[in-house]
């Protein structure tokens, strides 16, 4: 019961989203500086070294400052900025309240100085070289101005010898950090490409391992991958049969001689990308090898692959490929069949083979399709299949 009362109260203060529940907690962890700041003004006013007012004042200007802050990370508004952790403008905030402290704490100003740096310390590893250069030149600047009027407003608690130490240990320390900051930012930088060239080598190695460079397509070793997981899941629940189609581009070597190389490879770009767009999603088209491709299709049977078959011949037919104002038709003749989880894969696939030389023996822009062992299943749908498509044939 307390556990759950205390990841509640979790929750309600920090949120749930991870990065900004970091972003909360490096705040309020920061806020502990406001903290001893207050605990510095109560102990001035209790030995009389400060007014109660302007503890009040300035223990009401830290309340807000922390609240502001709290708000705008707690709702999420912070997003709307570059910086979605506001480091910036939270660290000018705390400088100028410490500075604040120091123009008022009397006799124990010193003591708020070493906040300075302890404030530049909790930005050190999220400010840019740019941030930090802002930082440490608006802290000396800012420190600057204020030593100077309370030298002239207060000489007997801020005396001249004594505020020239001050500003010389600030105008050293405070540039230190922040040139400091600026090369942690720097080294970040370079961390942080070098890991992006990294995911991108990385991607492009597992794209390389299992895509065609030249299409985009699945290669020959992933497809088989993929082939035996069909098949893995066949065997383990006797459903979900598939089909296989071998498909090779007609006269794709009357292309190259008469066009060239650089066009054939057009023609290959060209082919997969138009059967890719009619191709079902389940579907998986693969480059075989040369102008080849092994076409896989999920849950069905060869009657009903072959019309997902013509449908990407239609494609071709209706939208030919253009080649310096000429257009290229490109057709193919395949080769299909079921695989009924009763033979391995590579006899499937060579059976595809069979039809696809039939195919291409028989006039070329044709679908032959070889029923297999699982024929008797369907004969009238393939006799059906037949009927509509002439172009189709089955032995």
């Amino acid at each position: 019961m307390l556990f759950q009362f205390y990841r509640h109260l979790d929750r309600l203060i920090f949120g749930t989203e991870p990065k900004q529940r970091l972003r909360i907690y490096r705040s309020l962890m920061a806020a502990n500086v406001y903290v001893i700041c207050v605990g510095l003004q109560i102990y001035a006013c209790w030995v009389g070294y400060m007014d109660e007012r302007d503890v009040r004042t300035l223990s009401t200007v830290i309340v807000l400052n922390v609240g502001v802050w709290y708000i705008l990370l707690r709702t999420g508004l912070s997003r709307l900025f570059r910086d979605p952790s506001l480091t910036l403008p939270q660290i000018l905030a705390a400088l100028t309240v410490i500075v604040g402290a120091y123009a008022v704490t009397g006799p124990v100003h010193g003591s708020t100085m070493m906040l300075l740096a302890l404030v530049l310390v909790f930005g050190i590893f999220n400010l840019t070289a740019r941030d930090a250069r802002i930082a440490g030149s608006y802290t000396v600047v800012l420190m600057g101005l204020t030593m100077s009027i309370k030298l002239r407003s207060d000489p007997t608690h801020y005396p001249l010898k004594l505020e020239i130490a001050h500003f010389v240990l600030t105008a050293a320390i405070v540039p230190t950090i922040s040139a400091l900051a600026a090369q942690l930012s720097a080294l970040r930088a370079r961390l942080q490409a070098q890991k992006d060239e990294l995911a991108s080598a990385v991607t492009r190695i597992q794209m390389l391992a299992t895509r065609d460079e030249l299409t985009g397509l699945h290669n020959r070793r992933h497809m088989m991958e993929v082939l035996n997981q069909h098949q893995r899941r066949l065997d383990r629940s006797g459903h979900h049969r598939f089909c296989l189609a071998l498909l090779d581009l007609d006269h794709f070597k009357r292309i190259n001689d008469t066009h060239g190389h650089k066009v054939g490879d057009e023609v290959l770009r060209y082919f997969a990308e138009q059967a890719r767009s009619v191709m079902r999603e389940v579907d998986v088209l693969a480059r075989w090898g040369g102008e080849e491709f092994l076409l896989l299709l999920v849950d069905t049977s060869p009657a009903l692959a072959q019309i997902g078959i013509e449908r990407i011949r239609a494609q071709l037919a209706h939208a030919p490929m253009q080649v310096d104002g000429h257009a290229i038709q490109v057709t193919f003749s395949a080769g299909l069949t079921g695989y009924w989880g009763t033979e391995p894969l590579d006899a499937c696939i060579e059976r595809a083979d069979h039809a696809l030389y039939r195919a291409k023996n028989e006039g070329r822009n044709r679908t032959v399709i070889d029923l297999g062992p699982g024929a008797e299943l369907e004969p009238l749908a393939c006799a059906a299949a037949a009927a509509e498509a002439p172009q189709v044939a089955m032995l």
